[in-house]
């Protein structure tokens, strides 16, 4: 049996200590609910899903996702997604019940304040936790048998609660009087939903090419030295560290069999935005190299292979690849603008991220230091390669 903080393992010898997936979120995790919902969103047409899938599938990139790499790297399928799922068998390995433009509050509480909800879709975090306890009862009719499954499953439940501030910012309302307010709203609501899980936090939200659009500024001191909007990472910042007290707060002190990781999605977007050119796809290149054998006497040629890195672009790294995907729908002609390489950008579609970003977010949960098992009295951050197949939860 896998125990809480294994450490120093193999990938291979942690992926066997979970048998299943559970997504909860928007879509950062969404695998093609939203579709299912709604056949006409544009992450239902060309180019999304171009670079691995080759087809549109619902994600919100032009590949996979951070839950697509965690599945890989567990030796489990591709996440189905709940409303794709007809039968109990569906569900056996995991399920995604993330949906984009999903919210951690209610579909109601903003229709309360007043914001138009027609892109709020009625999938709030309540909802999808509603669903997962539908299908733990469809897998495990007795108590024994959901304990069985729990203690040998992985939740991640995130990145959750960017739209609950997304849909207030783009309908023009206050900062301060209504959409700073909702941190604590949000955070509670999350708590509420957490059990044993791993939950990520939210990403640098002023390096958002669409968030640099919609709050641009003649102010050169609203902008940090990378070119991101300071008050509105200041504003992702605080919803973190609300969340980490939050973490902090329900962790069991006197269990050990319980393990709450937090995913630090924030740093590891940001490490690529201001380190671009050091992180990236690797090219294999063979150079040929010549020397003179005394012995022998003959000319030999060997083969060296060199693993070069080719970083993402720093000239792109604040822009799209794709800046009117979002506005591309299916069966629509009309051509669009896409950069001849999505693994150059950070950036997809002004909104949501590349494959190749999204791999390095995954990889840096992974075995990287973007990880932490939360502690009941302080946050301490892994500097040693953990990752998040050694985190192991029951309950």
């Amino acid at each position: 049996m896998c125990r809480p903080y294994t450490l120093a393992v193999s990938a291979r010898q942690a992926s066997g200590c979970y048998k299943r997936l559970f997504s909860f979120g928007d879509s950062i995790s969404d695998a093609g609910n939203l579709g299912i919902v709604n056949p006409n969103i544009s992450a239902l047409a060309f180019p999304y899903g171009e670079t691995f899938f080759h087809r549109p599938t619902g994600r919100c990139s032009d590949g996979r996702l951070i839950v697509d790499f965690v599945a890989e790297e567990l030796r489990l399928p591709f996440l189905k997604p709940f409303l794709a799922g007809k039968t109990v068998e569906d569900f056996r390995q995991g399920v995604n019940f993330a949906v984009a433009g999903a919210t951690a509050l209610s579909q109601q509480f903003f229709g309360d304040m007043g914001l138009d909800v027609s892109s709020i879709p009625p999938f709030s975090l309540d909802v999808q936790v509603e669903c997962f306890k539908r299908v733990l009862h469809m897998l495990g009719p007795t108590e024994q048998e959901r304990k069985e499954i729990m203690s040998s499953s992985l939740l991640i439940v995130g990145e959750i609660g960017g739209n609950d501030y997304n849909h207030p910012f783009f309908q023009n309302r206050s900062f301060s009087a209504e959409i700073k307010p909702l941190v604590p709203k949000v955070i509670e609501k999350i708590e509420n939903a957490i059990k044993t899980i791993v939950v990520p936090g939210n990403f640098p939200i002023g390096c958002v090419p669409t968030y640099l659009t919609l709050f641009q500024s003649y102010n050169p001191s609203d902008y940090d030295a990378f070119g991101c909007i300071r008050w509105l990472n200041d504003f992702a910042e605080e919803h973190n560290r609300a969340l980490q007290l939050m973490l902090e707060r329900i962790v069991p002190r006197n269990d050990p069999t319980v393990t709450v990781a937090y995913g630090d999605y924030y740093g590891a977007v940001l490490e690529i935005t201001r380190s671009p050119q050091k992180h990236g796809r690797y090219h294999h290149h063979i150079a040929y190299v010549k020397f003179f054998v005394l012995q022998a006497g003959k000319d030999h040629t060997i083969y060296i292979c060199i693993k070069q890195l080719a970083g993402f672009r720093k000239d792109v790294v604040l822009t799209a690849c794709c800046g009117d995907c979002t506005s591309h729908k299916p069966g629509n002609a009309t051509s669009i603008h896409l950069c001849p390489d999505p693994s150059k950008h950070i950036s997809w579609d002004g909104l949501h991220f590349t494959e190749a970003a999204y791999k390095f977010v995954a990889r840096g949960i992974l075995d990287r230091p973007y990880a932490a098992v939360v502690h009941p009295i302080q946050m301490q951050i892994q500097t040693k390669p953990l990752g998040l197949l050694h985190y192991k939860a029951y309950i």
